[in-house]
Order: C-alpha cells, then structure tokens, then sequence
C-alpha cells in the first residue's frame, strides 16, 4: 500500500511539468488531497495527545483535509468542555458545508461561552437551509449584541424571506451596530 502511494505521489508530481496548465492543475490538486489524507493521521494522534494549542491547531488542520474521518473528531470536539476547541470545531464544520452536521452546530447558538455561540451563528451561514431560520431567529433577542449581529448576517446570506417580520424591529434597536446589521440583512432577502 505504501509502495503505490508513494507511485501515485511521484506520478503526480512529474504531471506538475506536463505542457497542459489545466493537467498540471488538476495533478497539484490531486498531490495536494493525498498529502492532506495522509496528514490525517498525525493530525488525529495531536488531538488526541497535544496542547491545547496544539489541539487547536490540529482542529483547524482538518479544514484542508478531504475526508470523511474528519467529522468524528471534529464532532468529538463540540463536546469539549474547552470553548476554544469548540469554536474552532464550530468554524471547520461551518466551512466544510456537510449538512448533517446542522443539528450540532445549531444546538452550539445556546452554548455557555459567547464566543461559541457567536461563532455557531457565523458558521450557519455556510448552509443555504431555510430550515434554520427560527432558531437563528430565537436569538435575535439575546443581550449578546455580536451574536445578535451575527445571526442577523446569517439571515441575511441565507436570503430567506420568511426573516423579514423578525428583522424589521432590529431596525429601531438601541445598538447601532444591530440596526446596520438589520438593514443590510433586510436588503440581501429574497422578494
């Protein structure tokens, strides 16, 4: 298995010099997939082991990795009594976009620690899901004014039209901050 692994990287990386840009492309992407699947398991051994920072670090590492063994983990992570590790877990599983993920992430909008709870509200804005309206909405009341913001955004990226009755008062909010938010959000829904 080594031996045809290291075949394929050298191929590879002779088809980086091929005369064609778009194969030369492709071959840098492919080299680069490999390199990150087979960074996995050295990611997964510093979770497991490492710093916090260390730890950390690792959980973000696991963004550039194309893989479905990365969801355990980075599941396994949400569940951290550490509110760093669960924000960074928050903001890989946000970027990677992988539906079944939302129930996770939508249950971190009513974590202990702010930062989670903001991070949560900024990472469902990678998810074009109608469906999260109401929860994001159920925190437009919070005295929280980043997260407020922040679901706000998301409502406004996800352009459902069915967030305008909730945004509409935000516009006479006290924080100003919340009222921009508001009107920007208002002019991204859909008509």
């Amino acid at each position: 298995m080594k031996n045809m692994l290291e075949e394929r990287r050298r191929r590879l990386r002779e088809a980086l010099r091929d005369p064609d840009e778009g194969v030369r492309q492709t071959a840098a992407e492919a080299l680069e997939k490999l390199e990150s699947v087979q960074e996995l398991d050295q990611v997964l051994t510093t979770l497991k082991a490492g710093s916090r920072g260390a730890r950390v670090k690792a959980l973000y590492a696991l963004e550039r990795i194309s893989s479905p063994q990365v969801f355990p983990p980075l599941l396994a992570a949400l569940k951290s009594s550490d509110p760093d590790l669960r924000a960074a877990a928050i903001q890989v599983l946000g970027a990677k976009k992988e539906p079944k993920t939302l129930g996770p992430l939508v249950k971190h909008l009513k974590d202990p620690a702010p930062a989670v709870r903001v991070h949560a509200a900024e990472a469902l804005a990678n998810f074009a899901d109608s469906r999260l309206v109401p929860y994001l909405v159920a925190v437009l009341a919070a005295a929280d004014a980043e997260l407020v913001i922040s679901a706000v955004r998301t409502l406004g990226t996800l352009g459902a039209a069915t967030a305008e009755p909730h945004l509409l008062p935000l516009l006479s909010d006290h924080r100003p901050a919340v009222r921009r938010a508001a009107a920007e959000a208002l002019g991204q829904l859909q008509l």
